[in-house]
């Protein structure tokens, strides 16, 4: 006992000579607190919260786990009862007066700060029990002069959050008597507005959200502060850094977009923290084994590189006996390109369900039916919905994406050149489109990692678990007033289930359906401007990129520079569409087609102009000819003004040659649309000057010379087969 009594000496002395709030925050211990939060199911939100926790060593528990809730549905209407009654029910059981009790909500809630921080603040609010605060009075407007005045900061009392010692929160429900379903934010606010109570349980507001940050009615003023390697939420009106944060009310969004940086999910220092988190990985898993996938290809509208499209999901790194596919179409434009594909390639596949524009089935329908044809099959783990427009690069998207394990998780792809992508960072008040504050980062990849959004689309792929689940209604696309996309991410915020979108690796784009014309043969011909990128893998030699690196361009004769340019696809497409075409010139001198309505030197050919090609043509000429024109002719800058562009045809029997002459051009592009001994025999262009010839002509090469003066030319003999070559006399 004597020891005892030394020991206890100078924490009395000291308490005499500081005031109690100091010595109480000397003696209180983080071990003493508490948290005890109310949780009926294990929500995306509820495990975020946890997480949180988990980062700060807070101790956790959980009341209601496996119950139903009968609380009501709060965020519309008074309820949340439920809560009141099992925290009663928990804190009946609990002996140690001391105990420090955090009584939180969880689903909409995250931690910014340690214990230890809460703990100081709670002190030194110098009450014992202290509530979050609110700018806005709910649910009863009527007892708002009731409140107590404050000298700064939220007057009204917030139920979602409140800490206290075990003795005052005991006495402040004791009285609790009300129904699951009613309302626990107006029983707090009675007992806080009954001035006899408040001084009995010794109650105040945390006003200026010093421990408790509610974002409702309080958006304006909290912005994300960055600190070293952790991220806080700032409240800059009242300048206070709160503990926890709670999106109350109609602030789900908001709490989800802080959720992506507080505590430290994203930071400037380490960039993403979470992104390698409670991964599935598949390296170790036998094919065999891999999980099942439904993939859901929508064709809703005319879109471009259809054909590419499916080139693509044929080299998905997946093995193609674990995917079953579900190819909606609704347009018969594109009827060639899928049956082509399941003609070839449909049997390597597990299953392929295929709708035509003949069964005349809506889209809405037809994603509903997409859901439920994995929902009804338990083998069915993931399904990946993916529209026409979506460009995939990425041949282990599939992969990836499973890896994440996540419910919903989309991969970002963009339109080449512009801000749009498949997810929105944020919604305007009338659930539409909304910028948020780090999308342009997102999008341009300035901030990469796994980031929870409010809506995706395109292509996004969700676990079969959640369709048999949480997402069992039918329909889940429909909407009176929303498109079918809006009303499915709709559904899934309501349901209180996070979609993600990640930027960790590179996917691919989308691709841009404006202004998509289906009346010629190769319609993809003409997408040089609306998907540029699109239109030059397909059309562009692969080794063009390669030309002045590799030193691709050879000299076959003097100032005649020869280098690749059009992939075999552009050459066989230009071919086909002259052919489908089909108004070839008779080769006669009077031609009404050109300037003056007389060709000296005239060929069988078809203007590019006649099938409305010539913007395209020159833009390919600006993009891809001048640069190697300023190259190989130094000086020389040109603007490709081509007056004259055209693809002629060599026959045997109808035109096999071209006398020697000049062209009309300051320089001459010539590219070989055929190959020589498949397509045709002879043929190839001489230059007299030097007695040098190109016998040989590669297709999809071009042969660049000057047209006038040193370049006197012919066209040699075409002995067998047709020839086909594409000309443009640029700069007349």
């Amino acid at each position: 006992m004597k020891l005892l009594s030394l020991k206890l000496f100078p924490v009395i002395f000291v308490c005499a000579l500081f005031p109690l709030s100091n010595c109480e925050e000397q003696l209180l211990s983080e071990d003493k607190l508490l948290v005890v939060t109310v949780a009926t199911k294990e929500t995306d939100g509820f495990k975020r919260f946890l997480k949180s926790a988990e980062h700060f060593n807070y101790t956790v528990k959980v009341l209601g786990r496996g119950q139903k809730w009968i609380g009501g549905d709060y965020l519309s209407s008074p309820g949340g009862g439920q809560k009141v009654r099992l925290l009663k029910e928990a804190l009946e059981k609990m002996r140690d007066e001391s105990k420090i009790i955090l009584f939180i909500d969880s689903y909409d809630v995250v931690f910014a700060s340690s214990p230890k921080e809460l703990l100081k603040k709670f002190q030194q609010a110098r009450h014992k029990v202290v509530f979050s605060s609110e700018s806005l009075i709910w649910p009863d407007r009527h007892l708002e002069d009731k409140h107590p005045h404050v000298r700064e900061g939220n007057r009204f009392l917030g139920s979602g959050g409140f800490i206290g010692f075990l003795p005052n929160i005991k006495e402040m429900v004791a009285d609790w008597t009300g129904g699951d379903a009613d309302s626990d934010q107006l029983f707090f606010t009675r007992i806080y507005i009954n001035p006899d109570k408040r001084k009995s349980i010794n109650i105040t507001l945390d006003s200026k959200c010093r421990l408790f940050q509610n974002l409702h009615g309080a958006l304006d003023e909290v912005v994300l502060k960055f600190e070293d390697g952790r991220v806080r939420a700032r409240n800059v009106l009242y300048d206070t850094l709160p503990v926890i944060i709670h999106g109350n009310g109609p602030t789900k969004l908001q709490i989800n977009y802080l959720g992506n940086y507080i505590p430290n999910s994203w930071t400037f220092e380490t960039g993403c923290t979470v992104c390698h988190d409670n991964l599935k990985p598949l390296k170790a898993v036998k094919e065999s084994e891999y999980p099942q996938v439904l993939i859901g290809v929508f064709i809703q509208q005319p879109t471009p590189f259809v054909t590419v499209f499916f080139e693509r999901l044929l080299k998905l790194q997946y093995p193609k006996k674990r995917l079953r596919l579900l190819i909606y179409n609704q347009e018969a434009h594109h009827e060639h390109e899928v049956s082509t594909f399941l003609q070839d390639h449909g049997s390597l596949y597990q299953d392929v369900k295929f709708i035509s524009p003949e069964d005349e089935m809506d889209g809405v329908t037809s994603r509903n039916m997409g859901f439920d044809m994995c929902r009804k099959k338990k083998d069915c783990d993931y399904y990946l919905s993916l529209d026409i427009e979506v460009v995939l690069k990425n041949e282990n998207t599939l992969r990836i994406l499973i890896e994440q394990n996540l419910p919903i998780v989309a991969p970002m792809i963009t339109r080449s050149g512009r801000l749009w992508s498949n997810f929105w960072g944020a919604l305007s008040a009338d659930g539409y489109y909304a910028r948020s504050e780090d999308y342009v980062d997102i999008v341009q990849g300035r901030r990469m990692g796994v980031w929870n959004v409010p809506y995706v689309s395109s292509v996004y792929l969700v676990k079969g678990s959640l369709l048999r689940s949480e997402m069992i209604d039918y329909e889940q696309f429909n909407s009176h007033i929303l498109d079918p996309d809006m009303a499915f991410c709709h559904n899934v915020r309501n349901k209180g289930i996070f979609m993600y979108v990640m930027n960790t690796h590179t996917f691919g784009r989308i691709l841009s359906t404006e202004n998509y014309q289906t009346s010629h043969l190769h319609n993809d011909l003409w997408q040089i401007f609306e998907n540029p990128m699109d239109w030059q893998e397909r059309y562009i030699h692969e080794n063009y990129t390669h030309i002045m690196k590799d030193k691709l361009i050879e000299t076959p004769c003097p100032d005649v520079y020869w280098f690749p340019i059009f992939s075999d696809v552009a050459c066989n497409h230009l071919v086909e569409e002259m052919e489908n075409f089909g108004q070839w010139s008779g080769g006669r001198n009077v031609d009404n087609r050109i300037q003056g309505g007389y060709e000296n030197v005239p060929t069988i050919d078809i203007h590019l102009n006649q099938i409305n090609y010539e913007k395209e043509w020159q833009h390919f000429l600006l993009e891809y000819i001048a640069p190697i024109t300023e190259k190989m002719y130094p000086g020389y800058y040109t603007k490709c003004a081509t007056p004259l562009n055209f693809v002629v045809r060599y026959k045997p029997d109808e035109q096999p040659l071209l006398v020697p002459h000049h062209d009309a051009s300051t320089f001459t592009i010539n590219i070989a649309l055929n190959s020589k001994d498949t397509d045709y025999q002879g043929g190839g262009c001489r230059f007299l000057r030097y007695d040098c010839s190109v016998n040989a002509p590669r297709k999809g090469w071009a042969l660049m010379h000057p047209g006038r003066l040193t370049h006197y030319h012919e066209g040699l003999p075409t002995t067998a087969g047709v020839r086909y070559i594409a000309v443009s006399f640029v700069d007349p």
